[in-house]
């Protein structure tokens, strides 16, 4: 069975940009989509994917945050942070709210690498 990815960004752009790379070109499941932080830590619930890919800036609840709560849940479920300040998130901080790795959402091949290796 494929393994499914649950895509969390508060840009439908983005939202179908990142599914059609997942899809397309990694041949995997994205089982739902997350606006918001909020809407991120309800639809894991739901949907219990094996990796969350998880936007930094978003409206209501941010990314740093949301991680914090899906670890809180659902400990061994990797995060992946793909954003567009990479550069700016601490990655001290980025692990210890529960996230595996941070991506910029420039760098497909990163984020091709750390799928692979966090599934």
């Amino acid at each position: 069975m494929a393994k499914s990815i649950l895509i969390v960004d508060d840009s439908s752009t983005v939202r179908a940009a990142t599914r059609d790379f997942v899809e397309g070109q990694l041949g995997l499941v994205v089982c739902g989509e997350a606006t918001d932080g909020f809407d991120a830590i309800e639809k894991t619930c739901e949907l219990k994917p094996d990796l969350v890919i998880l936007d930094f800036q978003m409206p209501r609840m941010n990314g740093m945050r949301a991680a914090r709560e899906i670890r809180d849940l659902f400990a061994r479920v990797p995060i992946i942070l793909f954003t567009m300040f990479a550069d700016a998130v601490s990655l001290a901080d980025a692990s210890e709210a529960g996230i595996d790795a941070v991506v910029s959402k420039t760098n497909l091949p990163a984020l091709r690498q750390h799928i692979e290796f966090l599934l």
